[in-house]
C-alpha cells in the first residue's frame, strides 16, 4: 500500500509539530481516513524505542496489523490469547507472524499498561515515542492519561477522528488532557468529493422513542440502565428490521444496538426474517468473534448487531447499511458509527444510514464544517451544535436533509410550516412568511440614509430635553453606521450565494441556520450586536 498525499501531509505536520518544541501532539483525521496507516508510518521511521496504545483488544489486533503490513517486528502488552489471536491473524492474511517478544516497538491494552505499571517501568523510561488511538478518551485524570505518563523520556502522538467528548472536557494540556498542539488533515466532505470515502444518503423513519426520561450519565452520554428501558418500550427493534428489508435488502449491514439483550432480539427478528445475523459485544469469546468476522467479510451473515464494538476504531468490511439503534449524546461516537458504511467499493454509489433514534437530527451531518477546540466547551445536553445546519426528515420518503431547502431533494415533497408568523416557524425565509408580519418587519428596518434630525421627529424624541435628544441622536448615529457596514457584509455575502447558483430560499435559510437571525431582523439590530454579526459575516465570506 502507498500513502495518499493527505497522509503524508498530515504525517509532516505531527513532524513539524514535534519539531517547534510540542512535546504531545494531537491529529485529526476522519473515520475511514486512514489514521492507523499514518501513524503506522511514524513508528516505521522512528529510530528509538515506540509504543501504541489502544482500549480494546479489537483495536490492539488491528494496529498490530498494520505494523505487519509496514514489516514493524513488535511485542504485544496483553493477556496471552490476544497475543495469540494477534498472531494467527498475521499467519492468515500475511502468511507471517511480525510477533517478537523482545522488540522495540510494542502495542499495548491501556488496561494492561496501567496493571503491569511496576514491572513495565524499567522498560517505560527506555521508550521515545507513544501513541494513542481513539486521543479524545485521552485526559490527565483517568487511566489513558494515567498510561502517558509512563513514559517520561518520550514525545506523544494521539489521533482521532473528533477531538469532541460529550462531557465538555477539553483535550489540552492546558484544560484536561495532555496535548499542546493539534493538526488536521482534510475533513469527511474533502475526502468524500476526492473520492476516499463514499457520499451516503440517510433515512429516518416515523420513531416512537421516547428520551425524555433517559438520565444523561457523568460521561455525557445516556445512562445505560435508563436508556434500555426506553428502548425496549419501543418499537426500534421491529422497525430496525422492517426498515432494512425496505430500504436496503440484502445489502452487508452493521446495527449499533443499545444493550445486549435488544441485540440479541433484533439479531433474532433478522434471522426470522431471512436475513443471516450475529450479535457481538464485549463479552463475545475471541474464537467465535474472529469466526463472525470472517462470515461477515465473506457475507454468509448480512447484518452484525454489536453493542459498543463497532464503533470505535475497528476496521471493518466495505459495508453498504449503518442502522443506527443507539441513541447517543456522544458527536465522537455517532461519527465513528456513521463512518463504518464510507469505505467506498465498486459499485457502491453511496452508503446508506438508518437513523432509527434521532442521532442525525441530534448532532447534524457528519460532514458539515466543525472548528474543533483543544480547550473545554460548556456541556450541551441536547440539541444541535450551532456551527451545523439543523436536518429534517421528509415526512414522505423518511430521506434527511438540511433545513436550508424548502423541498425535499430527493421526492420533492414540500413541507407546510406550522405557522408564517415568524421567522423561527420558516427557517428564516422570508419568501414564506405572512405578509403582514413581513411589512411589520420592514417597518423596524433601521433607514441608514435618515438623518438625525428625521429620526428625533419621527421616533419622538426630539420632544425630550436637549441633553436627552442629543444622546438618542448620537446613539442612532451610532447604529446607523454599524448598521451600514453590516449591510456591506451582509451584500457580500449574498453575491457568494448567487455567485454559487443558490435561490433566494436556500439563501434565507443558510443566513438565518449560519448565523442566527434572519436577514431582515439583522437591518434592525443596534450598533454592538450589527459589529458583532457583521464579524462574523466576514469570517464566514473569508472561510468559503
Amino acid at each position: 500500500m502507498s500513502n495518499r498525499q493527505y497522509q503524508t501531509d498530515l504525517k509532516h505536520a505531527v513532524y513539524s509539530s514535534w519539531d517547534s518544541g510540542v512535546k504531545n501532539t494531537l491529529a485529526v483525521l476522519p473515520t475511514g481516513g486512514g489514521k492507523t496507516w499514518v501513524f503506522s508510518e511514524i513508528v516505521a521511521e522512528h529510530a528509538g524505542q515506540a509504543v501504541a496504545i489502544a482500549h480494546r483488544q479489537e483495536i490492539v489486533s488491528q494496529i498490530s496489523l498494520s505494523f505487519a503490513k509496514h514489516g514493524i517486528y513488535h511485542r504485544i502488552i496483553g493477556p496471552n490469547n490476544v497475543v495469540k489471536m494477534v498472531s494467527r491473524m498475521q499467519m492468515e492474511e500475511l502468511g507471517q507472524s511480525f510477533y517478537h517478544p523482545s522488540a522495540k516497538v510494542a502495542v499495548a491494552g491501556v488496561d494492561t499498561l496501567n496493571a503491569r505499571r511496576d514491572k513495565l517501568a524499567p522498560w517505560c523510561k527506555g521508550v521515545t515515542l507513544w501513541v494513542t488511538d481513539e486521543a479524545h478518551h485521552v485526559l490527565r485524570a483517568n487511566k489513558w492519561g494515567s498510561a502517558s505518563t509512563m513514559f517520561p523520556n518520550a514525545k506523544g502522538l494521539g489521533v482521532t477522528a473528533t477531538p469532541r467528548r460529550a462531557d465538555g472536557k477539553g483535550l489540552g494540556a492546558h484544560a484536561d488532557g495532555v496535548f499542546q498542539e493539534m493538526v488536521e488533515g482534510p475533513g469527511m466532505r474533502d475526502l468524500i468529493n476526492r473520492g476516499f470515502l463514499a457520499d451516503y444518503r440517510i433515512f429516518a423513519p416515523p420513531s416512537d422513542l421516547d428520551l425524555s426520561t433517559v438520565k444523561i450519565g457523568v460521561n455525557g452520554d445516556y445512562s445505560a440502565p435508563t436508556l434500555k428501558t426506553a428502548v425496549r418500550k419501543s418499537h426500534v427493534v421491529g422497525d430496525v428490521v422492517s426498515h432494512y428489508l425496505k430500504i436496503a435488502p440484502d445489502k452487508l449491514g452493521i446495527t449499533f444496538a443499545s444493550d445486549v439483550e435488544t441485540a440479541t432480539n433484533i439479531a433474532a427478528q433478522f434471522n426470522a426474517s431471512g436475513v443471516p445475523a450475529a450479535v457481538v459485544h464485549a463479552k463475545t469469546k475471541d474464537s467465535d468473534r474472529v469466526q463472525i468476522m470472517r462470515d461477515f467479510k465473506n457475507r454468509k451473515l448480512l447484518q452484525l448487531v454489536n453493542v459498543d464494538i463497532l464503533g470505535e476504531g475497528v476496521d471493518v468490511p466495505a459495508v453498504e447499511v449503518v442502522s443506527m439503534a443507539r441513541p447517543t449524546q456522544s458527536f465522537s461516537l455517532y461519527a465513528q458509527q456513521f463512518g463504518r458504511a464510507l469505505r467506498p467499493i465498486p459499485g457502491k454509489l453511496y452508503a446508506i444510514i438508518i437513523d432509527h433514534v434521532g442521532n442525525v437530527e441530534r448532532h447534524g451531518l457528519p460532514d458539515a464544517h466543525r472548528v474543533w477546540s483543544l480547550d473545554r466547551r460548556e456541556k450541551v445536553s441536547r440539541g444541535t451544535p450551532d456551527d451545523v445546519i439543523p436536518v429534517k426528515a421528509c415526512p414522505s420518503c423518511t430521506a434527511v436533509y438540511e433545513r436550508i431547502y424548502s423541498t425535499c431533494p430527493y421526492c420533492g415533497h414540500k413541507a407546510r410550516p406550522a405557522a408564517r408568523s415568524g421567522p423561527e416557524f420558516v427557517d428564516g425565509d422570508l419568501n414564506e412568511l405572512d405578509p403582514a408580519v413581513l411589512a411589520a418587519m420592514r417597518g423596524d428596518v433601521v433607514d441608514v440614509g435618515m438623518t438625525p434630525p428625521e429620526y428625533l421627529a419621527i421616533s419622538g424624541a426630539g420632544r425630550l430635553a436637549h441633553v436627552a435628544a442629543m444622546s438618542a441622536a448620537k446613539r442612532f448615529r451610532q447604529k446607523q453606521a454599524a448598521q451600514s457596514e453590516l449591510r456591506g457584509s451582509i451584500a457580500l455575502w449574498a453575491g457568494h450565494q448567487r455567485a454559487a447558483g443558490r435561490p433566494d430560499s436556500e439563501s434565507y435559510r443558510r443566513f438565518y441556520f449560519g448565523f442566527g437571525v434572519d436577514v431582515l431582523s439583522a437591518q434592525a439590530l443596534g450598533a454592538r450586536d450589527a459589529t458583532e454579526l457583521k464579524l462574523r459575516i466576514d469570517r464566514a465570506v473569508t472561510i468559503a
